[in-house]
């Protein structure tokens, strides 16, 4: 996927409405120092960070940055599944902290919802886990039109807790809200 801009796909995220327009790309080397504060990793060392970038990031087609005037702000990915599973794939996406509750996240979401189903056809259904407790990201998948499912109750650990999480899911039949 090359990169998307917001105007490119209806959006208009002008100044008048307080939002920054927005576009998605990827990742190149020379973002390591926006990537070390918009990943979902929190890297000690920059030599540390682009072996990460190298290894798992750049090679991956569909692990983008999200942007502001070109600069990475944040990411979002598709991750597919594989074999008899292949029909569904998961969005997971993170904001440095001074761009969140901007609706930055959720316009990003649409983003990918406009190209996914072009770029993967035989995706059909695109699934988003959400910890039951992270509220504001369940409103990014709300306004982006994804179907809340049910919780998963007791579903992963972190930080030595065990946690719930939300699914959501949006079909590739699904509308698009605008």
């Amino acid at each position: 996927m090359e990169e998307i801009s917001a105007k490119a796909h209806g959006e208009n995220q002008d100044d008048e409405k307080g939002k920054p327009k927005i576009s998605i790309r990827p990742f190149e080397l020379s973002d390591v120092d926006d990537f070390m504060v918009c990943g979902w990793e929190t890297y000690t060392s920059k030599e540390d960070a682009l072996n990460y970038m190298k290894d798992c990031i750049i090679s991956d087609p569909w692990c983008k940055a999200i942007c502001v005037k070109n600069r990475p702000i944040g990411t979002i990915s598709v991750v597919p599944n594989r074999g008899k599973n292949r029909c569904r794939g998961e969005v997971s996406y993170v904001l440095a902290s001074e761009h969140r509750g901007k609706g930055i996240a959720t316009l990003a979401v649409k983003m990918v919802l406009d190209s996914i189903f072009k770029d993967w056809p035989h995706l059909e259904r695109l699934e988003g886990l959400v910890d039951a407790e992270n509220l504001g990201s369940q409103r990014v998948l709300e306004k982006a039109g994804f179907k809340k499912e049910g919780v998963l109750r007791k579903y992963y650990i972190y930080e030595g807790r065990t946690r719930d999480m939300v699914m959501y899911s949006f079909l590739s039949t699904d509308q698009k809200l605008g």
